[in-house]
C-alpha cells in the first residue's frame, strides 16, 4: 500500500513559468510547511514543440501523477491542470484521491476550447477546468469573473488575487523622463503580439517624441514595423526586479475577448510594484486596478496615442504621484503579505508560521 502523502501541490509548469511561480511556488515559500510538489516536466510552458522533445520525461511525468493520486494526499492543491495531455481524467482522479482538495485557476480556462495547436485541440482546457471545479472541495479563483463562473459548478469558491511582493521589485526613484522616453512591456512571447493592437499609437508617439519601447521577455523579433525602436531585455528574476524601475511608462494592451476578461491584471500589478505609471486596456480586473491607481484606461486603439502623450507631457511630480499611489495600493491590497492568512485558510493549513 502506498504511503499516504501529507501536503501536495500539482502545477503544470516549473518555477520559471509566471503562473506557477505566482500562484503556487511563492505561496509555498511563505507558509512554513512542507509540500510535495509535482510540476510535470518543470518547464516554463507546455508548448508542443517542447513536449515532443522529452518523450521519456513525459512518461515519467504521467507516472508521477499516478504516484501522487496513489498517495491519497491529506491536502492537495491543483493549479490550472495536472497534465497538458489530460482531457480531465487526471484532474478528476487527483482531486478525488485527496482528503481535502483545492483547485486554483487564474485564467479563463473555461473558455479555452482548444483553438490553436494540435495539442490544444486534442486536450482543450475548458472541459478539464470544469471537471476540476466540480471535483474539488474548494476552488480558489484569481478574480471575480472566474469566481462567478466557478460558482455555477461549485458551492465553495473563494477569490484570492494574483499577488506581488514589493521587495521583489526595485522601486522607481526618478520620474524625470529619459531622453528619449522609455515605454515598456513585460511578458512572454505568446502575449507579445498584444502590442500590435496599439502599433499605430506607438508609431505615432515615437514619431512625435522619439520614444523607444523596451520589452522584458523574449529576445525574438516579432513586432514588424515596431522593431526599429524596440529594445529587448531577456527575462530573468534579476531583470524583472530591476528593469521596470528604469522605464517611464508601462503598457498592457489587451484584445476584448472573453478569455481576456478573466485575466488577473498581473502586468499592471508588476508595474505598480515598481512604482511605474502605466496605461492599460480596462478589461476585467484591469478596469478596477486602473481606477484605484488613477491611471489612463483607453478603450479603443485610437485613444492610446492621447493617453501615452498625456503621461509623457505631464510633470515628473504628477507621474511620481501616480507611481507611488499604485505601489501603496498594491502593498495594501495585492501583496503576498496581505493575502497569506487568506491563502493558508483556504487550504486549511492552520495558522501561518
Amino acid at each position: 500500500m502506498n504511503r499516504r502523502l501529507d501536503r501536495c501541490a500539482v502545477t503544470p509548469y516549473g518555477r520559471e513559468a509566471g503562473s506557477s511561480r505566482v500562484r503556487v511556488y511563492a505561496w509555498l515559500d511563505r507558509v512554513g510547511t512542507d509540500f510535495t510538489v509535482g510540476s510535470y516536466l518543470s518547464l516554463p510552458d507546455a508548448a508542443p514543440a517542447r513536449l515532443v522533445r522529452h518523450p521519456l520525461s513525459l512518461a515519467r511525468a504521467e507516472l508521477g501523477l499516478a504516484a501522487i493520486a496513489g498517495g491519497r494526499p491529506r491536502r492537495l492543491l491543483l493549479h490550472r491542470e495536472a497534465s497538458p495531455l489530460s482531457r480531465g481524467w487526471w484532474e478528476r482522479r487527483l482531486l478525488a484521491s485527496a482528503e481535502f482538495a483545492v483547485y486554483d485557476f487564474d485564467d479563463a480556462l473555461q473558455w479555452d476550447h482548444g483553438e490553436g495547436s494540435l495539442l490544444r485541440r486534442v486536450a482543450p482546457k475548458a472541459g478539464k477546468a470544469r471537471d476540476a471545479v466540480r471535483y474539488a472541495d474548494r476552488v480558489i479563483a484569481g478574480n471575480a469573473v472566474l469566481a462567478d463562473w466557478a460558482s455555477r459548478h461549485q458551492r465553495d469558491v473563494v477569490v484570492i488575487p494574483s499577488c506581488v511582493a514589493l521587495e521583489d521589485y526595485t522601486p522607481k526613484t526618478s520620474y524625470a523622463l529619459h531622453d528619449p522616453p522609455r515605454l515598456g512591456w513585460i511578458g512572454s512571447r505568446d502575449n507579445e503580439a498584444c502590442l500590435l493592437l496599439i502599433a499605430d499609437a506607438l508609431v505615432e508617439v515615437h514619431r512625435r517624441t522619439g520614444a523607444r519601447l523596451t520589452l522584458v521577455g523574449t529576445t525574438t523579433r516579432s513586432l514588424g514595423e515596431l522593431e526599429p525602436f524596440v529594445d529587448r531585455v531577456p527575462w530573468s528574476p534579476e531583470n524583472q526586479r530591476t528593469a521596470l524601475a528604469d522605464l517611464d511608462i508601462g503598457l498592457m494592451p489587451l484584445p476584448p475577448t472573453a478569455y481576456n476578461l478573466g485575466k488577473c491584471g498581473y502586468k499592471l500589478l508588476q508595474y505598480a510594484a515598481a512604482g511605474l505609471p502605466a496605461v492599460a486596456s480596462p478589461l476585467g480586473v484591469n478596469a478596477e486596478l486602473l481606477a484605484q491607481f488613477g491611471m489612463p484606461a483607453p478603450r479603443v486603439p485610437d485613444d492610446w496615442t492621447s493617453a501615452l502623450l498625456g503621461l509623457i507631457e505631464s510633470s515628473a511630480v504628477d507621474r511620481e504621484w501616480l507611481g507611488r499611489l499604485a505601489r501603496d495600493v498594491v502593498g495594501l491590497k495585492y501583496s503576498y503579505d496581505a493575502w497569506l492568512p487568506h491563502w493558508s485558510a483556504a487550504l486549511e493549513l492552520g495558522p501561518v508560521t
